[in-house]
């Protein structure tokens, strides 16, 4: 591509070029996605259906799986095209689209995930003050917060990336457009724009994470405080799911951008990207239901209602 042509299309250079790993991928992306499917919107469908989940943890827990559908949404069925009938091409608004929705989504669950551990906080180390502190008005301007920080974010990020000049090559070593591999492409001075990525991202991960680290302390010095052993475990269990959930997100996060570059390769960096993009939107809802009596008995409670409506209509 000459120097002076302007780029419209990328070209996604995928996963890997080996032709006998290509079904195999796109079966089990394809099983990925439809799990992560019914995990998530089932969450959501089953948080509606039952007025006892009808409570502040809850109510963080149905955005996140909205959350988690949609940034798994914005990469995954790209993915599974460039693996089946060699769909590579990208035209540019479709790679800044989808740059926007992921990096909006995924930034809306850091700042849910920083929500749902002061709830927990608020919950375990002020348990009489719960339903006075966590109010729907508290919950819907800390919901609203995170997907204005979510879609600011990644506003920042757009206009960041694609001020920049693209006239040398076009393709992208990723399975799809993310900020510093499209950035990486830019024939301008990129010095700005990788210091605005760094210092925004970096801002946004570690600010989540204080709110987190904190919260979590002052729960750790409660539990401690606790002479019962009902106490202890209760407080346990009602941080269990989300410290799980937590641990996943963030560790993939610091081993992706913590690593020494002497270490990292491309390689390295697509499959963690894959765990981050669609394994964590997969593994969350598994993570509160699995770990989650209450989730459990609301799901039995839909199954044993959907058998008698079957047995009324037979």
């Amino acid at each position: 591509m000459g120097n002076n042509t302007e780029v419209t299309e990328f070209i996604l250079l995928g996963l890997t070029n080996a032709p006998e790993l290509q079904i195999p991928l796109f079966i089990m992306f394809t099983l990925i996605y439809v799990i992560t499917l019914a995990g998530n919107l089932g969450m959501v469908v089953l948080i509606l259906l039952d007025s006892r989940l009808h409570t502040p943890m809850y109510f963080f827990l149905s955005n996140l799986s909205l959350v988690d559908f949609g940034y798994s949404t914005a990469v995954t069925p790209k993915v599974m095209a460039g693996l089946l009938i060699r769909d590579q091409v990208i035209s540019y608004n479709a790679c800044a689209a989808q740059i926007f929705f992921f990096v909006a989504l995924a930034t809306v669950e850091n700042f849910l995930l920083a929500s749902m551990a002061y709830d927990r906080y608020t919950a375990v180390c002020k348990p009489l003050h719960y339903t006075t502190t966590m109010t729907t008005s508290v919950c819907t301007h800390l919901a609203i917060g995170s997907y204005l920080c979510g879609f600011l974010n990644a506003s920042i990020h757009i206009h960041d990336t694609f001020s920049l000049s693209f006239c040398m090559s076009n393709l992208v070593h990723h399975f799809f457009c993310n900020v510093p591999v499209v950035m990486a492409l830019s024939c301008s001075d990129r010095y700005v724009s990788e210091l605005v990525l760094v210092v925004v991202a970096s801002f946004n991960i570690f600010f989540a994470l204080l709110i987190i680290l904190i919260s979590y302390l002052f729960i750790f010095i409660t539990i401690l405080k606790m002479h019962t052993a009902d106490g202890y475990q209760k407080a346990l269990s009602t941080c269990a799911s989300h410290l799980t959930a937590v641990s996943i997100f963030y560790g993939t996060v610091i081993f992706m951008y913590l690593q020494p570059n002497s270490s990292h390769s491309m390689d390295t960096d697509k499959i963690i990207s894959v765990f981050y993009s669609m394994v964590i939107p997969m593994l969350n809802p598994l993570v509160y239901s699995l770990r989650n009596k209450e989730v459990k008995n609301a799901f039995k409670k839909v199954v044993e209602k959907a058998k008698l409506s079957a047995g009324f209509t037979s």
